[in-house]
């Protein structure tokens, strides 16, 4: 479990910047569909753990429940025999009232143990849904900017290959170039409008991540949470 627990708060913090620059200098997405696996692959080995340790906690306050019940049957038995003389009676019921109770308390100090890490599962498993959430639409984003940035790579080599017609001497061929040339610069501009749109829409997101961070730990350390 604490191997698990570890693995998701690695993916919890995950630097999305960093993912960001690592995809456009390698101009793949490799990295982001890597996280995206990694992160499935550990929900589910979360939500098999969140339901392990609820059925554990419900089992617990079964038995913590009899053990209650127990020591109230015995309580009052002790006073039924005293109250009738059968002070062996007494004996044997408050020795076993002992042991009930010293049960049961071990049985509290594990119940507690087992909300805690039945909470922070939760809680785990709660933020790590967040968390892909926002990568998959930052991969949808980035993957917009990728296919601009094939896109303007191939109009730059097509206006280079262009640059050996204009200069043939054939006004035919030079005119029908400079033209290609034009709606080339036309389509480029295109793009590079709306890659700097993008990487507006893409900032703004990763801000409001940060500042969501800063308010989530913010609540936690306040008891808001």
């Amino acid at each position: 479990m604490a191997s698990l627990m570890k693995k998701v708060q690695t993916l919890i913090s995950a630097n999305l910047h960093a993912m960001v620059d690592s995809a456009l200098k390698a101009n793949s997405m490799a990295v982001f569909d890597q996280y995206v696996r990694d992160v499935e692959d550990n929900l589910e080995n979360l939500e098999d753990a969140v339901a392990t340790v609820g059925g554990e906690l419900k089992t617990l306050r079964r038995k913590k429940a009899d053990l209650d019940q127990q020591a109230a049957d015995l309580d009052r038995n002790i006073d039924i025999f005293l109250r009738e003389g059968k002070e062996d009676l007494a004996l044997a019921a408050q020795s076993k009232l002992n042991s009930v109770n010293r049960l049961a308390q071990n049985y509290d100090e594990t119940l507690q143990r087992q909300e805690v890490e039945f909470q922070n599962l939760q809680d785990a498993r709660l933020k790590l849904e967040a968390k892909l959430t926002t990568v998959k639409q930052e991969r949808e984003e980035l993957q917009v900017l990728l296919d601009l940035a094939r896109s303007k790579e191939i109009t730059v080599k097509s206006i280079k290959s262009l640059e050996d017609l204009t200069g043939t001497g054939d006004a035919d061929i030079a005119r029908v170039a400079e033209s290609i040339r034009a709606r080339l610069d036309k389509a480029s501009a295109q793009s590079e409008m709306l890659a700097a749109s993008l990487d507006d829409q893409m900032d703004q997101v990763l801000e409001k991540s940060a500042l969501e961070a800063q308010l989530a730990e913010r609540k936690s350390r306040l008891g808001l949470q």
